[in-house]
């Protein structure tokens, strides 16, 4: 038998739980204010929904689930599909684009969910990412106005300064505006996405180095010219996004410019977090589904991002056959923990921790009056672990007070 987990699977200890438990009820109480009601989804969706090209490189690392029973006919298979009809979600848009359609007609419009889970991707395991992971979503489906974004990057900001994160960045672009910087260029619409795959590296490579693989690709140095020289025109303020408006007129649509100063502006005004909100014209966000303003949560300790998220207006519509305005955003729940874990935090509030350590042999007359002892602090809110002392009681308390254990009380049999 073998004791190690599954390669990028993990065991979680108590400490690592009990700031997991933390972050997961103030997520639910920090949504739930801004009005963001809870579901569940089946962790196992249709591969049809999985495969059907929504979900960008992810939909490479699916954990496919064999048919059961008399349906899984081996000797007959001549394609995969002859053997696999489900996998385990990869994240929890597909699934919830399905359960929306699925009861639409029981749900509020505009219906504003909130959906934690766990998600799983065969991809390589690395710091900060595992294959299976819980994903934290909210929602907003059948709401075309921007007030959407607005209210999805408050409920995430708000729930990020009260976890204590400050100066970090919400960058934002929008699909629309990335198409038209690529058309006005000279790019072929046909090679958008090679362009925005080389585009998302700019991080990594820097203008020099996008420029460079541009080129190799094949693309015309004026149009790749073109197209850098447009990003060092734009700054990454409200009054980029206008000047960016102006050297695309006639090619991006005017309410997609105004959009975008509307959500900076208005959640600049009214943020309770510490973070900056920048417009970041080579943001691309891999899933194909996007169709308008995406954003993502930057962080200089993380040094990447840490969530992000954005507008799928079509996605729903692929189920129902009508179309069905929808925005996410989704925080790396196990990112965001892992930085916690790394600064110390400490889960604020958590109640005084006692212990009891009782002497072997005690009877169960001598027993009461400590289990009495310890109901009236658990009633008060308190813990109390009650556990039999040890031979090395210097180890076992030193233990305790590791775990968070402030009062350690001794009870013997001969002082009772």
């Amino acid at each position: 038998m073998k004791k190690k987990p599954v390669t990028g699977m993990r065991d979680i200890l108590p400490g690592e739980m009990e700031i997991r438990n933390y972050a997961i009820n103030l997520i639910r109480e920090t949504y739930g204010s801004f009005g963001f009601v809870p579901l569940e989804t089946p962790c196992v969706e249709h591969i049809e929904n999985l495969s059907s090209k929504q979900g960008g490189e992810n939909e490479k690392l699916i954990f496919k689930i064999l048919k059961r029973g008399e349906k899984l006919k081996i000797d007959e298979a001549k394609e995969e599909r002859d053997l696999v009809d489900g996998g385990l979600r990869y994240d929890l848009t597909v699934p919830l684009s399905r359960y929306f359609a699925n009861n639409a007609s029981q749900l509020p419009a505009p219906f504003k969910a909130l959906q934690m889970g766990n998600v799983w991707r065969a991809d390589r395991p690395q710091r900060g990412r595992f294959r299976q992971f819980m994903q934290c979503d909210i929602d907003t489906l059948g709401d075309a106005s921007c007030l959407a974004e607005i209210e999805l990057i408050l409920a995430t900001t708000t729930l990020l300064g009260k976890l204590e994160f400050k100066d970090f960045t919400i960058r934002i672009n929008d699909r629309k505006i990335l198409k038209a910087m690529a058309k006005y260029s000279g790019f072929a619409m046909e090679d958008f996405d090679t362009v925005f795959i080389i585009l998302d590296k700019m991080d990594k490579l820097g203008a020099e180095g996008v420029a460079e693989e541009l080129k190799k690709e094949g693309f015309a140095p004026e149009a790749v010219e073109k197209y850098m020289d447009l990003f060092g025109q734009i700054t990454s303020d409200a009054e980029g996004v206008k000047r960016c408006g102006q050297i695309l007129e006639g090619i991006v649509d005017a309410s997609s410019i105004e959009n975008m100063v509307y959500i900076m502006e208005s959640v600049d005004a009214v943020k309770t977090a510490d973070f900056s909100i920048q417009f970041d014209p080579t943001l691309v966000r891999g899933m194909s589904y996007y169709t308008g303003p995406i954003f993502e949560i930057s962080m200089d300790e993380y040094g990447g991002s840490v969530g992000g998220g954005g507008r799928y207006d079509e996605m729903i519509g692929k189920f129902t056959g009508q179309e069905t305005c929808a925005c996410g955003f989704s925080i790396g729940f196990e990112r965001i923990v892992m930085l916690l874990l790394e600064r110390g935090f400490q889960v604020p509030d958590a109640g005084k921790k006692t212990a009891f350590l009782i002497e072997k042999g005690m009877s169960a007359q001598q027993l009461r009056p400590i289990l009495e002892q310890a109901a009236r602090i658990r009633q008060q809110g308190g813990q109390v672990n009650v556990a039999l002392m040890k031979k090395n009681k210097k180890f076992q308390k030193d233990q305790l007070r590791q775990e968070g254990y402030e009062d350690i009380q001794e009870f013997f049999r001969d002082k009772i």
